[in-house]
C-alpha cells in the first residue's frame, strides 16, 4: 500500500471515530455521567500520547529547542483561535449539556462550532501523517489515542448540538466533513514533510502537540469534569495507562 494512501486512510479512519461517537449520541440519549467518564478516558489517552509519542520523539529526532518552540507556538495559536471562536458561539462545542447556543440565540454560532471542531481535529491528524515520515509507519499508539479520544468528542458535542436544536444534516455534515478533512490533513502532513530536515519535522510535530494539549485543557477536560464523581481522576489515569501500554507493546 503506498505511503501517501496510508496517510490518507489512517487519518480518515481516526476522524471517522467522530462520526461513530456522533451516531451513538444521536441514536441514544447517553447519561451525562457516562459522557463525562468517556471524555475523562479520552483525555487520559491523549495526554499519554503527547508525552510518549509526540513530544519525546520530536525532541529525540530534532532537538530540544525546535520542540520547545513548536510546542509553545502550537499552544499559543490554538488558544488565540479558540478565543476568537468562543466569542462567536463555539465556546461550549464539546459540552453535552444545554450550553451550546442555538442559531437564533447566537447567529453564526453553527459555523463557529463547525470551524472549532475542525480546529480541534486537524493537529491530531497531522501527526498521524508525520508518523509515516519519522517512523515509516503510522504509530499504533497514536492512532489508537486519536481514535479513542475522538469517539467521546463526537458523542459529547453531538449531545450538545442536539439539545441546541441543530439538525441531523448539520451534525453529520460537520463530523463527516471533518473526518474527510482529517484524512487530507494526515496526507498533507506526510506529503509536505517527507524530505524535510529533522528539526522542521520536530517543530511541526511539537506544534501539533502543543495545540492538542491546549485543546484538552480548554475543551475536553471541562466536559470530563462536567458531571463530578469520585472516579473521574481514576478513569483518566486508566486512559493514560491504556495508551502507554499500547505504546510500549508496539515499541
Amino acid at each position: 500500500m503506498p505511503m501517501w494512501f496510508q496517510a490518507l486512510l489512517w487519518g480518515t479512519v481516526a476522524g471517522g471515530a467522530l462520526v461513530l461517537g456522533s451516531a451513538l449520541s444521536w441514536k441514544w440519549q447517553i447519561p451525562p455521567k457516562i459522557v463525562s467518564s468517556v471524555m475523562s478516558f479520552g483525555a487520559g489517552v491523549l495526554i499519554s500520547a503527547l508525552a510518549f509519542d509526540l513530544v519525546g520523539e520530536a525532541a529525540d529526532g530534532g532537538g530540544l529547542w525546535p520542540t520547545a518552540a513548536g510546542f509553545l507556538g502550537g499552544a499559543l495559536i490554538y488558544v488565540a483561535a479558540n478565543a476568537l471562536l468562543a466569542r462567536r458561539g463555539a465556546k461550549h462545542r464539546k459540552r453535552s449539556g444545554g450550553k451550546q447556543p442555538t442559531e437564533q440565540a447566537k447567529p453564526g454560532s453553527g459555523t463557529a462550532i463547525a470551524v472549532g471542531a475542525l480546529l480541534d481535529g486537524i493537529p491530531e491528524s497531522v501527526v498521524l501523517g508525520l508518523g509515516l515520515v519519522t517512523g515509516g509507519a503510522v504509530s499504533p499508539a497514536m492512532l489508537a489515542a486519536v481514535f479513542i479520544s475522538n469517539v467521546p468528542e463526537g458523542l459529547s458535542s453531538t449531545a450538545g448540538m442536539k439539545k441546541s436544536g441543530r439538525s441531523a444534516g448539520y451534525v453529520f455534515g460537520v463530523w463527516g466533513g471533518i473526518a474527510l478533512m482529517s484524512g487530507l490533513a494526515s496526507l498533507i502532513g506526510y506529503a509536505t514533510l517527507q524530505n524535510a530536515p529533522a528539526e522542521l519535522v520536530a517543530f511541526i510535530t511539537a506544534t501539533a502537540a502543543g495545540a492538542i494539549l491546549a485543546m484538552l485543557a480548554d475543551t475536553m477536560i471541562p466536559e470530563a469534569f462536567e458531571e463530578h464523581h469520585n472516579l473521574t481522576g481514576l478513569i483518566a489515569a486508566v486512559g493514560f495507562l491504556a495508551a502507554y501500554t499500547i505504546s510500549q507493546a508496539g515499541a
